[in-house]
C-alpha cells in the first residue's frame, strides 16, 4: 500500500519585516552604547528591566545615525523613561 503525502499543499510566503530593514552597524557607530548595555546585562544576571535607561541610549544612537527607522520612543516601550534624561554620549 502507497501512502501519497502531499506537503506542497501550505506554502510558506515570506513577507518584510515590520519595521523595515534593521541594517547591520559596519562601521561601530553605536558600539560603544551596545558594549554598555551588555556590560549592564553581564553586571545585573541579564535582568534587562535593569538597563532600559541603556537600551534607551543604543536605539537613539541607531536613529540618529539612520541604522533603523525613526520611532517615537513611546512607542519602542520607553514611556515612562522620556522624562529622564538619556545618558550621556561616550566619547569616540
Amino acid at each position: 500500500m502507497s501512502t501519497a503525502m502531499n506537503f506542497s499543499s501550505k506554502s510558506f510566503k515570506p513577507r518584510p519585516p515590520d519595521k523595515g530593514a534593521f541594517p547591520l552597524d559596519h562601521f561601530g557607530e553605536c558600539s560603544a552604547f551596545k558594549e554598555r548595555f551588555m556590560e549592564c546585562l553581564r553586571d545585573s544576571g541579564y535582568e534587562s528591566g535593569a538597563c532600559r535607561q541603556r537600551a534607551m541610549a543604543y536605539l537613539e544612537c541607531r536613529m540618529e545615525r539612520q541604522l533603523m527607522a525613526n520611532e517615537p520612543l513611546e512607542k519602542l516601550g520607553f514611556k515612562d523613561l522620556i522624562g529622564e534624561k538619556s545618558e550621556a554620549k561616550p566619547e569616540k
